[in-house]
């Protein structure tokens, strides 16, 4: 009786393992399209995929302090890197996506000076992700310093703790004009009426957007996890990055 106890133990373990979905941190920028993978790999698998978005800093403090989450998208390399080398990785970070920032407002401006647009006193308010957490903020500092406004701003800029928060400040028009992820035109198609331009890609440092499979992900239906983590490389996931404003490896 007491093995066949310790049998239904292990089997309902087991099986709640492979019930679970897989539990995926991703950055604030990429939710959207992070959607339309979890639906489309549901569909190909039957899998479910939960999602738990926020800026790329907090999730990997999260991760430090020990939320169970199996893989990590980040939007850039540096989180997951800290995290491979800090022992919570189980195979050192890939990119899964490259990033682009534009410049974006509701105003009915010409941005083809957009520089100039910045410095200007009726634009008193200008929206960025905070450079320390999310690294859209990190182009985005590294944009105005090349042109010298860095200091020449700091008045004016309200920093958002995830690329989401800046976001929200854009669509409601809380803030007239901000820096932010391409991603957000494709996710408002049918929503805000936005006017933007693409950062020249030269000005700042490439936004290689990281992946990794946390050691977390070993507790629980392993294979199932990396049967997401394949499916980020394929070719229908790749088609969907790039229909959402970015671009692949």
């Amino acid at each position: 009786m007491r093995l066949f106890s310790i049998f239904v133990f292990i089997l309902a373990f087991n099986l709640s393992g492979v019930c679970q979905p897989v539990r995926v941190a991703v950055a604030a920028n990429a939710q959207f399209v992070m959607k339309a993978l979890q639906a489309d790999f549901k569909k190909k698998t039957g899998m479910d995929v939960e999602i738990i978005s926020g800026s790329s800093g907090k999730l990997m403090a999260q991760i430090k302090n020990g939320a169970p989450y199996d893989l990590f998208l980040s939007a850039d390399m540096d989180f997951p890197e800290n995290l491979y080398q800090a022992g919570f990785g189980i195979s050192k970070p890939q990119v899964y996506a490259l990033g682009s920032l534009i410049v974006c407002t509701t105003l009915d401006v010409d941005l083809k000076n957009w520089p100039e647009l910045l410095t200007q006193t009726r634009i008193t308010k200008m929206a960025i992700a905070n450079p320390k957490l999310a690294p859209y903020g990190k182009a985005a500092q590294a944009t105005l310093q090349h042109y010298k406004l860095w200091h020449q701003v700091q008045a004016k800029l309200i920093y958002g703790e995830s690329i989401a928060q800046v976001n929200t400040y854009l669509s409601t028009g809380a803030v007239p004009v901000g820096f932010t992820s391409e991603a957000l035109i494709y996710e408002n198609l049918k929503k805000t009426k936005f006017n933007w331009v693409r950062v020249d890609k030269k000005l700042y440092p490439k936004i290689k957007q990281g992946v990794i499979v946390l050691s977390y992900a070993q507790k629980k239906n392993y294979a199932k996890v990396l049967k997401f983590y394949n499916y980020l490389f394929s070719p229908a996931a790749q088609q969907l990055f790039r229909q959402n404003g970015y671009q692949t490896p």
